[in-house]
């Protein structure tokens, strides 16, 4: 599936972003859970989504343009500790922003390192996602860094956390930007979901 990605622009804030015209679809996750990579892997480009080796090097809103037919926007990271209170608060201000705000905003991915047991910030930040009705998929990345025995615990143990406060499980993707897996499932979903939105934009 080629998407012929181009980059659209960089934006401070939501409101910044491209006129709502098309599906939005956003990739968020914590700092170093290899968000660019897995980006680029979707997209088929080694150098759409700038990597780094710098936790934190997404520092705006980067919306990107798919297939002509929809958008993907790479999310500043949440949770790494190298940046001041003040610029630390600002990129939660206008991830929270866009979140609730953006209208055409459909589906929201989150991020998840496999090999690192729940983390509390990613639980909070999912909480929050339900407490204020985005909807989100879960999409564990690094896959081929670990076992499948290993995988399936980490899937079980985030399973058990969240079903103390959650009805049921959001949509689960495994990811590895490095051995191409989980692209065309989660680009399967995205494309069902837009032929869901059909007549919408």
């Amino acid at each position: 599936m080629n998407l012929n990605p181009e980059f659209i622009k960089s934006a401070p804030k939501w409101s910044d972003c491209p006129e709502p015209n098309k599906p939005e679809y956003a990739f968020i996750g914590r700092s170093n859970v290899g968000k660019s990579s897995l980006i680029n892997m979707l997209a088929q480009r080694k150098d759409l989504a700038k990597t780094s080796g710098t936790p934190g090097k997404t520092q705006l809103l980067n919306i990107f343009s798919m297939d002509e037919s929809w958008y993907l926007t790479d999310l500043p990271g949440y949770g790494y500790a190298k940046v001041s209170k003040v610029k630390r608060g600002q990129f939660e201000k206008m991830i929270t922003n866009y979140l609730t705000q953006r209208p055409n905003l459909i589906n929201t991915f989150v991020l998840i390192d496999c090999r690192i047991p729940p983390q509390k910030i990613d639980l909070e930040f999912m909480e929050w996602l339900g407490e204020n009705q985005i909807p989100f998929s879960m999409v564990f990345t690094k896959i081929d860094k670990i076992s499948s025995t290993a995988l399936q615990k980490a899937l079980l143990n985030y399973r058990k956390e969240m079903l103390k406060t959650w009805e049921s499980m959001p949509q689960i993707f495994t990811t590895s930007a490095s051995g191409r897996i989980g692209r065309m499932e989660l680009l399967n979903y995205i494309t069902h979901l837009n032929e869901e939105l059909k007549g919408k934009f």
